[in-house]
């Protein structure tokens, strides 16, 4: 029989807001604290981003990263000090909530995952032209479905599935022209296809420069003994390899993000409790889609310290 199994959870980029993690470090010096070590490892005022903005300051990509790590961080933080240590089984995020995660089981640095992830969000944005890229979400096609569609569209361009979101939603990215072919086959097969504002095209093979500038800045850390296994985007499975953890976060960069499989293996795993780190509840939703029976609970406001269950 499966034992009861708590996992903790981290949100990637568009779930950043001003505002994010200001009440926390309102209320608790451990999240003041965690703050001032982000803007001094970063150089620059991330707090004063995250704070107060301005919104399209903070939604940069190379801004919006280390800001969701380190409100996710903060929260994390704040939860140890005051509930004692956590006892956890696995570990996931989506996106760069995979570099938060790594944070939280030890196999990274908080200050090197800073420096990496805005070294990582400025690679992103500089690997395309602005406008030359797109992606977009299709919701209501069976994913080799979506592939041989996106086959179709490329047309010599880049054009291929990029996160796998549960709840048949699936989002594409490539060249702005092919992801603007794949929608309208999509829309012809009578799937609903909504183009995504990003300044990039995310999780496709266009950002193979970005691979290689992160493939380097990693050679320089040391990665730590994992506390528990963290569930890779790009496997879907549960690792707690040290050594592969470098290997994993590059190949994150151009492939899809198998978000779907991975709750579906934190659910096989016996997980039936999970806690979300961060601002907002979009890891929450996108987990009713897949595994409806497993509790997601948030913690990134003050109020939700003592109302968590653990």
């Amino acid at each position: 029989m499966t034992t009861t199994k708590t996992a903790f959870l981290f949100p990637g980029q568009g779930s950043q807001k001003p505002g994010m993690g200001k009440d926390l470090a309102e209320a608790f010096d451990v999240a003041k604290q965690t703050f001032a070590e982000a803007d001094e490892a970063l150089g620059f005022s991330i707090s004063q981003l995250c704070f107060g903005g301005p919104a399209d300051e903070l939604n940069l990509t190379f801004n919006s990263q280390p800001a969701i790590l380190a409100t996710s961080i903060a929260a994390l933080r704040v939860l140890e000090a005051e509930r004692g240590p956590l006892k956890f089984d696995l570990a996931a995020g989506h996106s760069l909530g995979e570099w938060s995660a790594l944070v939280a089981v030890g196999a990274l640095d908080f200050a090197d995952a800073l420096r990496l992830v805005h070294l990582r969000g400025q690679a992103m944005q500089e690997a395309v032209p602005v406008g030359q890229g797109g992606m977009a979400a299709i919701m209501g096609m069976e994913a080799d479905a979506l592939a041989a569609l996106c086959v179709e569209a490329a047309e010599g361009q880049v054009c291929s599935p990029a996160n796998f979101n549960g709840g048949n939603q699936i989002v594409i990215s490539g060249h702005k022209a092919a992801v603007e072919r794949a929608m309208a086959l999509a829309k012809a097969q009578k799937s609903r296809a909504i183009p995504l504002k990003v300044s990039a095209p995310f999780h496709c093979a266009l950002m193979a420069p970005a691979a290689e500038k992160v493939a380097t800045a990693l050679e320089a850390v040391t990665i730590g003994e994992m506390r528990v296994p963290v569930v890779s985007n790009v496997e879907a499975t549960a690792n707690q390899d040290a050594s592969r953890v470098k290997d994993l976060l590059v190949r994150q960069v151009t492939g899809a993000v198998r978000w779907q499989e991975s709750v579906e293996l934190l659910a096989r795993e016996g997980v039936t409790q999970s806690i979300e780190f961060g601002h907002g509840a979009v890891i929450k939703g996108l987990v009713r889609r897949i595994a409806k029976e497993m509790v997601v609970q948030q913690v990134g406001q003050p109020d939700d310290i003592k109302a968590v269950e653990l």
